[in-house]
C-alpha cells in the first residue's frame, strides 16, 4: 500500500518560509490596493507540522510595514507560539480561529474593513449581481448577522459564524466587513480582491441614480458556472502581483 511521504524538518522549514513571504506579500498588496483599516483586521495562514499554529500580523503594525520575519506565529487562540517581543491581538483572531478550526480547507483566512465592503455590509440587499465580476458570487456569498465586536469569550458567536459560512469561500459580516477563505493564500486573495471589486462596482452603479440592470437567474447561474471552471484559483494573478511587488517592494521578503 502506498504511504505518503512524511515531510522532513527541512521541508517544513522551507514551506514555512514560503508562507511567511506570501503572507507578507498579501499584507503589502492590501496596503497597495487601499484595502486596509490602519492597524486593524487580520490575514492568517495555517502552518505545516503538528499542532494548530498560524501566522498573523503583529498588532499595531501598518500593513505596509509587514515583512516575512515580522509575522508572529500563534496558536489556535491567537497566543504567541514563538518567543517574540511583538504584540498580538488575541481578540482580533477570534474570527480566524473559528474558521480555521472548523474548515480544514481554509488554510488562509482574510478579513477586511474596507469602505466599499462595509458599505455593502450595511445594505439590506447585500451584494447584487449587476456586473460580470459580481456574478462569480451569485448565490455564493454567506452572510453573518452583526453581533457586536468579536470577543474571545463569545464562543457562541464563533459557532454561528462558522455555521453561516458553511462551505462558502466568501462572507459578508453585516454592519462589519468582508471575509474570504482559501486553500492557499493566492486563492483567498483572489476571492477577497474580486469581492471587494464587486462591492466597489455596486456603489459606483448605485451612485448613478438609474435603475440597476440584473440579468435573468438562468444567465446568472450560467456565468457563475463559467467562473467555477479551472484549477489553481488565483495563481496566475498571484504570480503577476508577486513579480510586481518584488520589483517595487522587495523588502517584504526580509
Amino acid at each position: 500500500m502506498f504511504s505518503p511521504a512524511v515531510p522532513t524538518p527541512q521541508d517544513i522549514a522551507t514551506t514555512t518560509q514560503r508562507l511567511r513571504e506570501d503572507l507578507a506579500l498579501a499584507y503589502r498588496l492590501f496596503a497597495h490596493l487601499d484595502m486596509t483599516d490602519t492597524v486593524y483586521t487580520h490575514l492568517s495562514v495555517r502552518l505545516p507540522g503538528s499542532g494548530h499554529r498560524f501566522l498573523v500580523n503583529p498588532y499595531g503594525y501598518l500593513f505596509e510595514e509587514i515583512t516575512a520575519s515580522s509575522l508572529v506565529e500563534v496558536d489556535a487562540r491567537g497566543q504567541p507560539a514563538q518567543p517574540t517581543t511583538m504584540p498580538v491581538n488575541p481578540a482580533g483572531f477570534v474570527i480566524h480561529s473559528a474558521v480555521h478550526g472548523r474548515r480544514p480547507d481554509a488554510a488562509c483566512v482574510m478579513h477586511t474593513h474596507t469602505l466599499a465592503g462595509m458599505a455593502i455590509a450595511a445594505q439590506q440587499g447585500g451584494l447584487l449581481p449587476i456586473n460580470q465580476i459580481s456574478m462569480e458570487f451569485y448565490n455564493a456569498v454567506a452572510v453573518h448577522e452583526y453581533e457586536g465586536i468579536a470577543e474571545d469569550r463569545n464562543l457562541s458567536e464563533r459557532e454561528r459564524l462558522v455555521r453561516d459560512l458553511g462551505d462558502h469561500k466568501v462572507m459578508i459580516l453585516k454592519n462589519h466587513g468582508l471575509l474570504s477563505v482559501g486553500a492557499t493564500i493566492a486563492e483567498a486573495f483572489y476571492y477577497m480582491y474580486y469581492l471587494e471589486q464587486a462591492c466597489r462596482i455596486q456603489l459606483a452603479a448605485q451612485s448613478g441614480g438609474q435603475p440597476l440592470s440584473i440579468p435573468s437567474p438562468q444567465m446568472l447561474a450560467h456565468v457563475r458556472s463559467q467562473f467555477s471552471t479551472g484549477a489553481d484559483k488565483g495563481e496566475m494573478l498571484w504570480n503577476a502581483l508577486r513579480r510586481k511587488m518584488q520589483r517595487e517592494q522587495p523588502d517584504y521578503m526580509t
